[in-house]
């Protein structure tokens, strides 16, 4: 049984429905597998537990935004 497992910040509630919709159809046509059989899970972090470069992600948002 294949398990898709995404991490992700906050996704609103239909950006989660078409990700799980998409991705499984997408394996399931990959792998020759009917989408049944797949389990696919979404874990939503904050912003201030993911970091690149240093920096958390709010950081970088913060930073992006005073640009605009």
């Amino acid at each position: 049984m294949p398990y898709i497992k995404i991490e992700s910040g906050a996704l609103t509630d239909e950006q989660k429905t078409l990700l799980i919709k998409r991705l499984t159809e997408v394996s399931s046509e990959i792998m020759h597998i009917p989408p049944e059989f797949f389990t696919t899970t979404i874990t939503e972090l904050p912003d201030k537990n993911f970091g690149i470069g240093g920096k958390t992600i709010d950081a970088i948002k913060c930073e992006y935004k005073g640009r605009q």
